[in-house]
């Protein structure tokens, strides 16, 4: 369901990034496939420097249809970017995508928390966060950040996933994180 980054999936990728309906929200845009390529190299290179962490999304059959990233990372939280590509919307995708990213995230690689900022125009992104029973509207919870995401308009919703939060939604509250990666 998802690998790390690489160029090989670049052709695939952009044609699915410039839909009308994706492009917008697309956090690192890309115009042209040889700019697209340059960003994907860019954005592998900084997974090396454990700058963020970025996934492709696979289909069934292997096959990219969007990416998942963790970005700006701090104090062993960061930002939370996704896109699929519009043929794949309302599929599912979406949900296995960022089930199996959280996984990986919390329990190989150690991260305590993923933030979400979600543009309040974005609603098909807006009814995803919300669908996801550990997700909580975090702009009272972390104001700072809240303020710092809206410097320039207010424009966007806070949301936070806690490892602690997703331990329990999976786990329920008996279970220990040791006991958990041992299962």
């Amino acid at each position: 369901m998802l690998k790390k980054r690489d160029l090989h999936d670049v052709p695939a990728l952009f044609d699915l990034m410039i839909h009308p309906e994706v492009f917008p929200y697309v956090r690192h845009k890309a115009s042209t496939s040889d700019e697209f390529y340059f960003v994907t190299k860019q954005t592998v290179e900084a997974e090396e420097r454990r700058e963020l962490i970025s996934r492709t999304i696979l289909d069934e059959w292997e096959q990219p249809i969007g990416t998942i990233n963790l970005f700006d990372i701090y104090e062993n939280k960061g930002f939370l970017a996704t896109w699929i590509g519009q043929p794949y919307f309302g599929k599912g995708y979406n949900k296995i995508a960022k089930e199996a990213f959280f996984e990986e995230l919390f329990f190989q690689l150690d991260m305590e928390g993923v933030f979400m900022k979600i543009r309040h125009s974005n609603i098909r992104s807006l009814k995803a966060a919300q669908k996801i029973p550990y997700v909580v509207l975090a702009n009272d919870q972390y104001p700072d950040i809240y303020n710092w995401i809206n410097r320039k308009e207010a424009a966007y919703d806070l949301y936070m996933i806690t490892k602690e939060q997703y331990l329990f939604h999976y786990y329920g509250e008996q279970s220990s994180e040791e006991e958990i990666l041992e299962a």
